[in-house]
């Protein structure tokens, strides 16, 4: 089962959300939040799979809340849900640890796909948001940070992270592909080898780059220069 957490301060909305993903086989509501300091408290309690947080929200926003969230609770995932589709929501959410972002009126089957898929380690960002989020992470002076990132070895800088020698041939053309949003299947395909030896690829290249999930290992590709919007 895919233990979810509702946080959102509008309760027709959280209600409306619980029965669609409650009705699922494979998805159990264990909680729902009216704000940002209430989603953190159950989160803390509840260790859910995946959150499903607003944006805008009273005494505590859904940003702030998720990076305290994933500070406590590093193997939960986020996904950011919001009216609003603007760029400097999503870029604050990518920074914050979030796997994912969702508008409101996404239709209610894509959203528990969206569920499955960022519980699966799967990107959750829209084409039409991805390019201006990564130009802005390229351009931007300061670092994003790891959610959860391994210590840096002895005499590695924390900061720094790992040189581009350390990534294979094979390790960089995966990543230079999944920068471009392509599945573990698309990969397979792209590369003529298994869809399975993809699966290593992508674990390997989440734990060299101190990266939580496929977002956070994408934005670590951008910012570390290995490929270019």
């Amino acid at each position: 089962m895919i233990r979810v957490l509702l946080a959102d301060d509008h309760t027709v909305l959280r209600e409306g959300m619980s029965l669609i993903l409650s009705v699922e086989d494979d998805i159990e509501v264990v909680g729902q939040a009216a704000n940002g300091a209430q989603a953190l408290t159950l989160a803390e309690d509840l260790v859910p799979d995946v959150v499903l947080m607003d944006i805008q929200m009273p005494v505590m926003d859904g940003i702030e809340a998720t990076r305290k969230l994933l500070a406590t609770t590093p193997a939960t995932k986020v996904v950011i849900l919001t009216t609003f589709e603007r760029e400097d929501y999503l870029f604050d959410a990518v920074v914050a640890g979030a796997s994912g972002f969702l508008l409101k009126n996404t239709e209610a089957e894509q959203i528990v796909e969206a569920v499955r898929a960022v519980h699966a380690g799967q990107a959750l960002l829209s084409p039409e948001v991805t390019l201006p989020l990564l130009k802005r992470v390229a351009g931007e002076s300061t670092q994003v940070p790891n959610v959860a990132a391994p210590k840096a070895a002895e005499g590695e800088h924390a900061s720094s992270g790992i040189a581009a020698e350390d990534l294979t041939p094979r390790e960089a053309e995966v990543l230079t592909l999944l920068a471009t949003g392509l599945s573990n299947g698309e990969i397979a395909a792209e590369l003529f080898i298994g869809e399975a030896t993809v699966k290593t690829h992508v674990s390997n290249l989440l734990l060299k780059l101190g990266a939580r999930d496929r977002v956070q290992a994408v934005v670590a590709a951008y910012r570390r220069g290995y490929v270019s919007p």
